[in-house]
């Protein structure tokens, strides 16, 4: 293929499936395709466990790294399945991150969690968070400390229950619940605080 068909193919917007083909073989267009089309989806998975650009901005390049070095384990099985395999790709690597740095150790068990629990689980007395603009409020959440924001994101955008990330985290589920607890107090407090600044 000459330079202008190689220039036309850089062009074109490969599907979804055809980004999967493409990174298996190793093809340069398919992978910068892959990290222009996914990247600010990823990031904003590593800002959220990370807490900081820099720590960020490292995790998405060992991530994408990864990534194209782990094609011939990917089983293509329709539209959307790569984004989320990607998203789990980098959600364990920043876990790896997370358990290798201690992060667990730095946060302290509750002793009233049943109190606070009672206290930050009631809907009707919660914050309008619908009022938030989502920026601020993922600022609030990059911003918890390492463990709390850690079980947090496993157990909201995850879906995982105590179990399964005290498993993950290396600690046990009563600890995962209080800190989840923990960081729900800490972002209903954040919320409260800035729509009275707000005005709202």
């Amino acid at each position: 293929m000459d330079l202008r068909g190689v220039r036309r193919l850089e062009k074109q917007t490969l599907t979804e499936q055809e980004l999967v083909e493409g990174c298996r073989r190793g093809d340069d267009v398919a992978r910068r395709q892959l990290y222009e089309r996914y990247a600010g989806k990823m990031m904003a998975i590593c800002m959220r466990y990370m807490g900081n650009r820099e720590e960020a901005e490292d995790l998405l390049h060992d991530g994408y790294i990864k990534l194209y070095g782990s094609f011939d384990k990917f089983d293509w099985q329709g539209e959307g399945t790569l984004p989320a395999w990607m998203a789990r790709v980098m959600a364990n690597l920043a876990l790896q991150r997370l358990r290798k740095n201690d992060v667990m150790s730095q946060t302290v068990e509750l002793e009233n969690t049943a109190e606070l629990r009672d206290d930050v689980d009631r809907p009707d007395e919660g914050p309008d968070i619908e009022t938030i603009p989502k920026k601020v409020l993922m600022q609030f959440i990059e911003e918890l400390p390492p463990g709390y924001r850690a079980v947090f994101n496993m157990h909201v955008f995850e879906g995982k229950n105590h179990i399964e990330i005290g498993k993950e985290l290396g600690i046990n589920n009563k600890s995962s619940a209080s800190q989840l607890v923990r960081a729900r107090a800490i972002l209903k407090e954040r919320v409260n605080e800035w729509r009275r600044q707000n005005g709202l």
